[in-house]
């Protein structure tokens, strides 16, 4: 995966991505490799998710305790 990928980025390609299988803008040829491009862009996105949740909970639980 590429290291400068953002969630935003990722975001993005997988809509498009979608758009392109539904508008049927794809061959059949093509589709197998959309289909492993969009199954890595959600295992990134979804990692990205939890690495940011348990960032805003640490955070959370440090303002608790200053408080």
């Amino acid at each position: 995966m590429n290291k400068h990928l953002t969630y935003e980025s990722a975001y993005e390609e997988l809509q498009q991505i979608a758009a392109d299988i539904e508008q049927e803008t794809i061959t059949v040829d093509q589709l197998a490799e959309k289909l492993k491009r969009a199954a890595a862009l959600i295992s990134f996105c979804k990692s990205k998710l939890r690495q940011t949740e348990s960032e805003v909970g640490k955070i959370i639980d440090q303002l608790g305790q200053e408080g």
